[in-house]
């Protein structure tokens, strides 16, 4: 199986969940790639079978998937970003088409725990596209806005790659 693992991460939070969902399916056989949003392949480029399986996973910004006023309002946090340009909202908006299997995460602060999720909104758009969905949208925990992740999540998301070949696996015509 080949797998993209398209993130978008402001703090570095994102980014580590991506990493380790990236491990955890290259650890079930699946080869892999992560990549930052801003170097990713259009998700319509996706159709012609250069991937099985597209994760995106992208940090909630109010209430879902980042804005450009979300992210400049982040960039004003005095912290370095890891994405700088479009986001998973543009990234998505500006694809035509997208006949893989898919699956989408987030990054959501833990407390106070605030309606919304980027995973739940960047699996709506995948599904829009075409995309057939491989596993529900997962939330990964950060203690505040600028991280860390909380205790256990990266052992979390590890485990979730696994599981995510094995339910790509499944969904293949014997």
């Amino acid at each position: 199986m080949r797998a993209l693992v398209v993130y978008e991460s402001m703090f570095g939070c994102t980014e580590q969940v991506a990493l380790a969902v990236k491990d955890g399916l290259r650890d079930a056989g699946a080869t892999v790639e992560a990549v930052e949003v801003s170097r990713a392949p259009s998700p319509g480029a996706l159709r012609e079978g250069a991937v099985d399986l597209l994760v995106v996973g992208a940090p909630t910004h109010a209430l879902g998937l980042s804005r450009p006023e979300t992210r400049a309002d982040a960039a004003g946090r005095g912290r370095p970003l890891v994405s700088r340009g479009q986001g998973v909202r543009e990234w998505l908006a500006a694809a035509e088409g997208c006949d893989v299997a898919a699956a989408a995460f987030d990054t959501h602060v833990r407390r106070p725990r605030v309606p919304g999720h980027a995973g739940r909104a960047a699996d709506r758009r995948l599904r829009r596209l075409g995309c057939r969905r491989a596993a529900r949208p997962e939330s990964f925990d950060v203690e505040d806005v600028q991280g860390p992740l909380c205790d256990g999540e990266v052992e979390r998301a590890h485990a979730w790659g696994v599981g995510l070949a094995a339910s790509v696996d499944s969904l293949r015509p014997r």
